[in-house]
């Protein structure tokens, strides 16, 4: 198993959406649903874009994601103070329904994930964690000139 930080993100990313799908999958949610719905409990009302940057999906996904996830009636898009421009996205009472079971198989995959770590070694790990984000948020390895760590 290659061991490198980008390997094993992505592995991570892909062990975690598959447990998520698994879990979620009665329900009927899809691809990128669980994250907009995740994204909603603490921003419902937000605005397509703000969605977007949030959730980290291009505009042209969050649309079509947006159009599944309105047709299924697990969330409802309306203009606020007249604007016909700007769409906010609110949850309907099945998206909550929805966003509790993304919540409950998040807690259940985190516990999972931390399983024979203690909490002293996940605080270092999450850390860590931030500051690689902050880096890569920061700048971009084509803007630094590095391809990586001790290579």
């Amino acid at each position: 198993m290659d061991t490198s930080l980008h390997y094993l993100t992505m592995a991570n990313q892909m062990l975690i959406q598959k447990r998520l799908l698994e879990r979620v999958k009665a329900s009927g949610l899809t691809l990128g649903q669980p994250k907009v719905l995740d994204y909603l409990k603490d921003h419902d009302g937000a605005s397509q874009k703000e969605i977007a940057a949030g959730c980290f999906i291009e505009a042209g996904s969050l649309t079509s994601i947006l159009n599944r996830m309105e047709e299924k009636g697990l969330i409802e898009r309306r203009m606020l103070n007249g604007n016909r421009r700007t769409f906010h996205i609110f949850m309907t009472e099945s998206g909550k329904k929805s966003q509790k079971l993304v919540e409950e198989a998040f807690v259940e995959i985190e516990e999972a994930a931390w399983k024979d770590i203690s909490p002293e070694e996940a605080e270092a790990f999450m850390k860590i964690y931030h500051k690689i984000y902050s880096n890569l948020s920061e700048t971009g390895c084509e803007e630094t000139g590095k391809e990586g760590r001790n290579k």
